[in-house]
């Protein structure tokens, strides 16, 4: 029997410059060319999880960075999973589960919950893992005042952290700004 390939944890500062070139070429080929250079940015200056197959390469990468998120009278550090892609043809092998059970283990330590927005074909994992989607509005804390988000409602997921329950869904989620896609 094959051994599971490690699974390499890291800060982004502890990547080398070939790295985090190797992690971007992976985004861009998983995502077929939908993931932007402001993506790439959201993914960066947090925590990574790498797998790589025998030979070294590269096949499977998510990231968890903090977020901060008002709800109601209240700021929390989110734990925010981004750039999660498994190399096309390592699909299927439980490389996710795996990457996600290493972000989750940092979410847990760090923060007061996780959250996501999920992709149509990301959505299962993410579902399969116990992460639920967020059932209350979103917005974002824009540089000119809270903007809504309903597009992302559906599509947004949160999970809770050992010793801590999610917000009420009564009040909005209001993340921080950011360039892109603000979830």
């Amino acid at each position: 029997m094959v051994p599971s390939p490690a699974v390499r944890i890291a800060h982004t500062a502890d990547l080398t410059p070939a790295e985090r070139a190797r992690i971007r070429d992976l985004l861009d080929a998983a995502f077929e060319g939908d993931f932007a250079d402001e993506d790439w940015e959201h993914a960066l200056g947090g925590v990574h999880a790498l797998i790589r197959d025998a030979d070294g390469l590269l096949i499977a990468h998510g990231s968890v960075v903090q977020r901060q998120v008002r709800h109601a009278d209240r700021s929390y550090r989110a734990g925010y999973v981004e750039g999660v892609a498994v190399r096309a043809d390592r699909r299927r092998e439980g490389l996710g589960h795996r990457v996600m059970a290493a972000l989750e283990r940092v979410i847990d330590a760090a923060y007061d919950f996780g959250a996501l927005s999920a992709s149509d074909a990301g959505a299962a994992l993410y579902a399969a893992r116990g992460w639920r989607v967020w059932p209350g509005r979103l917005g974002a804390l824009g540089p000119d005042g809270p903007v809504a988000l309903p597009e992302e409602e559906g599509s947004t997921y949160v999970r809770p952290t050992a010793g801590h329950s999610l917000p009420d869904p009564a009040h909005p989620l209001s993340f921080d700004w950011r360039n892109g896609d603000l979830l």
